[in-house]
């Protein structure tokens, strides 16, 4: 018998999912939305938090309905080499390549760059990340309880600090929304659901899924039909205040632009944001407060990849990879926040189509009798719109001409694919290849077998 959680327990496990999720750097993608979105806001928004929230919750929902130990596990029903190849790149992608740096650059920019004569701005970045890195290096080798502490009491601290600058920006608010900008302005919905790729958080939500299970775990909770209603509980109360600050954030972002004018990202927003409100003081205790959870979330996830690849390579031990991690993503971070943003739009729009079929399959695998054909052949047609997407990304983010056969395929793809133009060029392949091989699966009527044999 399952024990029966208290909402207080809920509660814990939803606000530790938050925390897990709510890394200081997405801040300024919903502020960024906003100024960009202007009196396009609320359609704007919904798009962000379907891909922003709801995926996310799908997510840490899928890796408890499959049964699966891990991301690798889940992913190997398609293949196991498949399976190592993804989890890497995921990985690499939310450790890294790309929002590891960010944690770096977000400080930098939130917390320190207003201070900084604008003459020595990249050598203050170059200063400042590589304290902020050999600090996340040094406690990621030497754990300790006060970066358990900080996350512990910081993430309940920048929630009640963000909710009272969100009520001053509601009921004092610094402006009027402004006219959308580019892509906003025919066609918000899709610009804010692809924007809500840069969180990284359905990507990341098939590796912190496992971290809710256990927890729902260690409650005394064990049948796969409690823990499922557990995370989902716990899960709705993370995504009802994580959608309250980023609609929250994206309204800031919208009435700042008569004051502040359009700002290359939404970092310097925040900062600009805090200091009117609450003057100089205020903008010193959001760089304190900021620089402490992208501190944490640097260390969670060094410390996060350095396990999953000494699992993977194990003569290369966990301390080689905290070192090579932090030493790289040092190097990354002083590219500037804009271009590892900018980069990180290709691998996005190349991973995100896999991770959410993924997700999909691991609620509809039941229905096939997980049969890995359908898996695999439902896997191939998604990557092979998916890397045309993010050629195509790659050569919009260089300023380069499409390449004339990468030309052929786009115009193939618009042409034959409902809602390419909008991104979302998989969905229709995805349902009628789940169907067709599903059918088959069931017409040949094998009962489940061992996911991972």
């Amino acid at each position: 018998m399952d024990n029966k959680l208290s909402f207080s327990s809920y509660l814990v496990i939803g606000v530790m999912l938050f925390a897990l999720f709510f890394g200081a750097g997405n801040l300024i993608f919903p502020a960024s939305l906003g100024q960009n979105a202007g009196t396009s806001l609320w359609f704007a928004i919904i798009g962000f938090l379907i891909t922003g929230i709801g995926l996310p919750f799908l997510g840490t929902l899928a890796m408890g309905f499959s049964g699966s130990k891990n991301l690798q596990e889940l992913s190997s029903r398609v293949h196991p080499t498949f399976a190592v190849i993804f989890t890497s790149l995921l990985y690499l992608t939310i450790g890294p390549f790309f929002a590891l740096p960010r944690t770096g650059a977000v400080s930098y920019e939130i917390g320190i760059m207003p201070f900084v004569n604008s003459e020595y701005t990249q050598i203050g970045l170059l200063i400042f990340t590589v304290v902020f890195f050999g600090l996340t290096l040094w406690l990621s080798l030497n754990p300790s309880k006060i970066v358990d502490n900080v996350g512990k009491y910081l993430s309940p601290g920048i929630l009640i600090g963000l909710l009272i600058l969100l009520g001053f920006v509601i009921f004092k608010p610094m402006g009027e929304f402004s006219t959308p900008q580019g892509s906003y302005i025919d066609n918000a919905f899709m610009t804010g659901f692809t924007e809500g790729y840069n969180t990284m958080d359905a990507l990341a939500s098939l590796v912190f899924g496992i971290i809710v299970i256990n927890a729902v775990r260690s409650m005394g909770v064990t049948s796969k039909k409690g823990i499922l209603a557990a995370t989902a509980k716990s899960g709705a109360i993370a995504i009802f205040f994580l959608g309250i600050i980023y609609a929250g954030i994206g309204y800031l972002g919208a009435t700042s632009v008569d004051l502040f004018g359009i700002m290359e990202n939404g970092g310097p927003v925040l900062s600009a944001a805090s200091e009117h409100y609450f003057g100089s003081f205020g903008a010193i205790l959001l760089a304190i407060v900021i620089i402490l959870a992208c501190l944490t979330t640097s260390i969670g996830l060094t410390t996060a990849c350095a396990e999953y690849f000494h699992t993977l390579i194990p003569s290369i031990s966990y301390k080689a990879f905290v070192v090579i991690f932090s030493v790289f993503t040092c190097v990354i971070a002083n590219f500037g926040l804009s271009n590892i943003i900018t980069y990180s739009v290709p691998v996005l729009m190349l991973l995100y189509p896999l991770a959410i079929v993924l997700i999909l399959l691991a609620f509809l695998s039941p229905l096939f009798y997980h049969a890995r054909f359908v898996y695999v052949a439902v896997m191939i047609c998604t990557f092979l719109i998916s890397i045309i997407d993010g050629l195509k990304a790659l050569c919009d983010s260089l300023e380069i001409e499409y390449f004339g056969w990468l030309e052929s395929i786009l115009d193939f793809y618009d042409n034959v694919l409902p809602f390419y133009d909008v991104g979302l060029g998989w969905i229709v392949p995805f349902v009628i290849i789940t169907l067709i091989t599903g059918v088959i699966a069931r017409i040949n009527g094998k009962r489940p077998v061992p996911l991972n044999s």
